[in-house]
């Protein structure tokens, strides 16, 4: 496996990042938050840039906004710890 082809690989897929980003939207009660990352995602790359431009325009709290925009798509692993904990 080659560790440096994975990292740039994930560096290319910003979009999986909108998982966290809508969850956090949905807290706060920010309306359509689907859409709204639809339109950013859709049939284009997003990068680290675009991504967090997205998270400063958002009506969230400060701190929310500094860890969503900590978030990286090589250190982001969603549930992967709650579902390993099932098997």
């Amino acid at each position: 496996m080659n560790r440096e082809a994975l990292l740039a690989e994930l560096d290319q897929n910003w979009e999986v990042l909108a998982e966290p980003v809508q969850t956090v939207m949905r807290r706060y009660g920010i309306e359509k938050p689907y859409e709204k990352l639809k339109e950013l995602t859709r049939g284009k790359r997003v990068d680290g840039e675009a991504m967090r431009n997205f998270i400063d325009g958002l009506e969230l709290p400060e701190a929310e906004k500094a860890r969503l925009k900590e978030m990286t798509p090589a250190n982001y692993i969603g549930q992967a710890i709650e579902l390993t904990d099932k098997l």
